[in-house]
């Protein structure tokens, strides 16, 4: 459903704590998203093999009329690019944003630009800050929030996932946004490149969480993401490719004496070179 008047207040009011030109909104531009789109798509492609999305964990349907906050485990350096990659797979028709910490963003302004807004939840001003920077996007029924939900890179394996409380606290903000879980796993197949997972759970509705307690709500957010996690995994440790769908291919191959020798060796039977270590994972 769409934010009523009093939602569209308090995001108001939430967002007029910060100065006009710090807001995400007015900082972000689609031209300097769009090159980084590509950057990131161009520098997966070189590091990894691929990205690989779980077919029983396409996104889900969403409403076109309240914005998306997709919450996330935080296993590897590697989250931020899949953030951008798949906001452009899936999410292109909207403006995506993550918060990132404040240290890192004063450092790099630019990431500013991508969508990027700092977060500093050791402080009180801190998570007023990431609160009022929230409001300012949620605002905005085509806006989407990447948020890693665990607030620091935790293992895959780690049970619980000792979510943070800023997630539940978003409810709080945004009742009327559509809340998703999406789970990522990183790990290495057959080929010298790693291979990316990923698999949304379904769309929980904002309004139902917000009806909850704040302990309760965290609980009932934390276990849906586990289950999506705890599925997606069962499927990594498989290492059957059919169970997944490509979304982007990286360049397969071992590379150096090993991918020479095997050039060499193809042209010698007068077959096709194929660059791919065994079998190529399709």
């Amino acid at each position: 459903m769409a934010a009523d008047e009093p939602t569209r207040a308090r995001l108001d009011r939430l967002a007029a704590r910060l100065p006009e030109a710090t807001r995400p909104t007015r900082r972000r531009k689609p031209r300097v998203v769009s090159f980084f789109t590509r950057h990131f798509d161009r520098y997966f492609r070189r590091h990894m093999n691929a990205l690989r999305l779980a077919q029983w964990g396409a996104p889900p349907d969403l409403r076109d009329d309240a914005p998306v906050v997709l919450y996330t485990n935080h296993p590897a350096w590697w989250d931020a690019a899949i953030y951008v990659l798949l906001s452009e797979q899936h999410f292109g028709r909207r403006a995506s944003y993550a918060p990132i910490d404040a240290e890192m963003l004063e450092k790099y302004g630019f990431f500013g630009r991508m969508g990027a807004y700092g977060v500093d939840l050791e402080s009180r001003r801190g998570a007023q800050d990431f609160l009022a920077a929230s409001a300012d996007i949620l605002a905005h029924d085509d806006a989407v929030i990447w948020v890693t939900a665990q607030g620091r890179f935790m293992d895959v394996r780690v049970r619980p996932l000792d979510l943070k409380p800023g997630i539940a606290h978003l409810v709080e903000i945004a009742p009327h946004a559509q809340y998703v879980p999406v789970a990522l796993e990183y790990g290495f197949w057959e080929q010298r490149g790693g291979e990316a997972f990923v698999a949304y759970g379904e769309a929980l509705c904002g309004a139902d969480l917000a009806g909850m307690e704040r302990e309760a709500r965290l609980a009932y957010l934390q276990d849906a993401l586990t289950r999506i996690a705890d599925r997606l995994s069962e499927d990594v440790i498989s290492r059957d490719p059919a169970r997944f769908d490509v979304l982007i291919e990286g360049k397969a191959g071992v590379g150096g004496v090993f991918d020479f020798t095997k050039r060499i060796l193809a042209r010698l039977k007068g077959e096709r070179y194929d660059p791919a270590h065994g079998r190529r994972d399709k």
